[in-house]
């Protein structure tokens, strides 16, 4: 595809507005899961949107605009969680977790305990996961982590084994 050249202007606010409207929830699921109490997750989440903002013009179209927003998202918090590596791996459950789900959703208990659990992994492993329960195709995870598509096939059959060994053992 060509490169496409954006001049910030009141349409492109206007237009990338209306993204971070359409991707919300995904950035704040990104972001859930790697809150931590000095990574709060308004913060994460304010941080991920400057940063989308920030690189939006040299947004290319080489890729869905989907995958795109995933990838800044992750790198995001995965750079902040690095920068602050005294920070314990597990966090308990806000009630910012409410804006990830349905308030009358029936599987509430089930998602809460899912992304506790989730928030026990690794964070390569969490961003494989999140990608996978966000139905994006091996190809998809694999163009957003940088892994092969063989590695994430096997990665995430290792997570899901995990997932379920730690559920037994609660």
């Amino acid at each position: 595809m060509s490169s496409k050249s954006i001049e910030v202007n009141g349409d492109t606010e206007r237009e990338f507005m209306a993204l971070i409207r359409t991707y919300e929830r995904v950035i704040y699921k990104v972001c859930y899961l790697y809150a931590r109490p000095n990574a709060p997750l308004n913060d994460l989440y304010q941080d991920v949107v400057l940063n989308l903002w920030k690189a939006y013009p040299k947004f290319r179209g080489e890729c869905k605009i989907s995958t795109w927003f995933y990838r800044i998202a992750l790198n995001t918090c995965i750079s902040f969680v690095r920068k602050e590596k005294n920070v314990p791996e597990m966090i308990s459950l806000t009630g910012d977790f409410d804006r990830l789900i349905e308030e009358n959703d029936p599987l509430n208990d089930m998602l809460r305990q899912l992304y506790q659990l989730i928030n026990q992994l690794g964070q390569l492993d969490k961003s494989i996961i999140l990608l996978y329960l966000e139905e994006k195709s091996y190809e998809e995870i694999a163009e957003i982590t940088g892994l092969t598509l063989t590695n994430v096939a096997t990665k995430l059959s290792r997570i899901k084994d995990k997932l379920k060994k730690m559920k037994k053992e609660e």
